[in-house]
């Protein structure tokens, strides 16, 4: 181990985080870091279960004078998304992230973080490890997929927990505790794909250089999508030309950078391809320079083997242009709350098929549905299939939580501020699990976290410490109450 975060507090804490970042963690790719988990517990004697899914669940038993509290939850994920700049040739399957601290900010090289949520496997090991903090029975839940489908949590059988109070540690903004989040799923359009030959010059087009973010969290800063940019292009070109393919983003959920389209066109209207494409820069530059003020369109040559039949060119360029995506309604009560949102974060030709994959999120279940159903119209429109996965409940926001009063007063004590209360438009697994539990209360809480799902995500470390303060204290202080 490289020790990038030696000497930084809370050292326990980033200790931690630096272990778990050598070990690939990518969605589906669980079972080291889970194994890890489970042997950390077995040096520490303490009482754990990995269950089918990989989800771990370590169980402390209550410090003196802390025997009759309810039980608390602590609850994260161990997974991360995979995303990297195109020019990485990083291996998520394989490789450490390489840390790098800049200021008070802790990033990765060309390649996501994992601080989301990686931080809250290093709260929580070091909480394990330390006999000194005071705090209730504990029993610490991590859980897998989360990033692709909240499966884990889906499937975890919550009859092992027995907690009254669950903190999840999987938000991204100090000072704010979070009370409920929109519901959300997965879904897919697939558009069969018909080939037929060409002679025509290949080219490359690519949309780089957009800053991309969370699917939920940052739908709101109005970011260009990669892939429905490359549905402009392909429907503004006024050249006759024939589509090969479109691949754009990497994951559903994050808000895809980057997309690349091959054409053929004729010898003789290269120039007039190119003046159409400076003309299309400059619409997206105009368009975009507040949200992503470094969008480029690069075109090169390219080979190919076989063209879209028009027909088939037809229907991508179309579905690419009207799927719904972006924000689709705002709450009508919580002013500036997103309620309802799609994003269409992957776009792949494989083989015979062109995959448009989307995540929608709601904290309206009917709103969700009113989305899905537009999708699966467009599906049945040009003759695609449609397929809906990995539907998650909104977590709706509970009257009279007892555990909501104690992490006010704990938070207004510990820093003589009001923190602030809010629900979200980001997916958590909260929703799952309290659909589960009866009685059970939630609040969700996080260090301040920047560019989620993005090679730029990073995290300030004095924020880490100052959410670590927070919880101690609340670890402590549940004893008054």
């Amino acid at each position: 181990m490289t020790n990038i975060l030696k000497g930084l507090k809370p050292q326990s804490v980033l200790n931690y985080f630096e272990q778990i970042s050598q070990i690939p963690r990518g969605s589906g790719n669980e079972k080291a870091i889970s194994d890890f988990l489970c042997n950390f517990a077995k040096k520490l004697n303490l009482e754990y279960i990995q269950d089918e899914n990989l989800n771990v669940i370590i169980k402390k038993q209550a410090s003196k004078g802390y025997e009759n509290c309810p039980g608390v939850i602590l609850q994260g994920h161990m997974d991360m998304v995979c995303e990297k700049n195109k020019s990485s040739n990083h291996d998520f399957l394989k490789d450490p992230i390489k840390l790098r601290v800049d200021g008070d900010m802790i990033y990765a090289t060309d390649t996501t973080l994992g601080a989301d949520d990686g931080i809250a496997v290093a709260y929580v090991m070091a909480i394990l490890a330390d006999n000194t903090i005071k705090h209730p029975a504990l029993e610490v839940l991590l859980t897998t997929d989360e990033e692709a489908g909240m499966t884990g949590a889906m499937n975890l059988d919550t009859n092992q927990l027995s907690g009254k109070y669950l903190i999840n540690l999987d938000s991204e903004e100090e000072g704010y505790i979070l009370v409920g989040c929109a519901g959300g799923n997965r879904n897919c359009i697939s558009l069969p794909l018909e080939f037929t030959t060409s002679d025509k010059q290949g080219m490359l087009i690519e949309v780089k250089g957009l800053l991309g973010g969370h699917s939920g969290s940052e739908i709101d800063k109005n970011h260009a999508n990669s892939n429905k940019l490359m549905g402009r292009i392909l429907n503004l070109l006024n050249i006759e030309y024939d589509l090969v393919s479109v691949n754009g983003g990497l994951k559903q959920n994050a808000i895809p950078r980057e997309c690349d389209a091959i054409i053929a066109i004729n010898h003789d209207d290269l120039d007039k391809f190119n003046a159409n494409i400076s003309e299309i820069q400059k619409i997206f530059n105009h368009e975009y320079k507040a949200s992503d003020p470094n969008i480029k369109i690069e075109v090169s040559k390219a080979s190919y083997d076989r063209v879209l039949t028009d027909s088939c060119k037809d229907k991508v360029i179309k579905i690419l242009n009207l799927i719904p995506n972006g924000i689709q309604t705002m709450c009508a009560d919580i002013s500036g709350l997103v309620e309802s949102s799609t994003n269409i974060g992957v776009v792949k030709t494989k083989d015979n098929v062109m995959l448009f994959e989307s995540a929608t999120r709601s904290s309206v279940a009917t709103r969700k549905d009113d989305i899905n159903n537009k999708i699966k119209l467009l599906a049945q429109c040009f003759e695609a299939g449609y397929e809906e996965t990995d539907s998650y409940p909104e977590w709706e926001r509970a009257t009279d939580s007892k555990l909501e009063q104690i992490s006010i007063d704990v938070y207004k004590k510990l820093t003589g501020k009001e923190p602030k209360i809010l629900t979200i438009h980001a997916g958590l697994e909260c929703g799952l699990f309290l659909k589960k539990m009866q009685g059970c209360e939630a609040i969700s809480i996080g260090p301040n976290a920047y560019d989620v799902h993005t090679p730029n995500e990073h995290i300030s470390i004095s924020s880490i410490e100052n959410t670590w303060k927070y919880l101690l204290s609340l670890l402590e202080n549940l004893n008054q109450y």
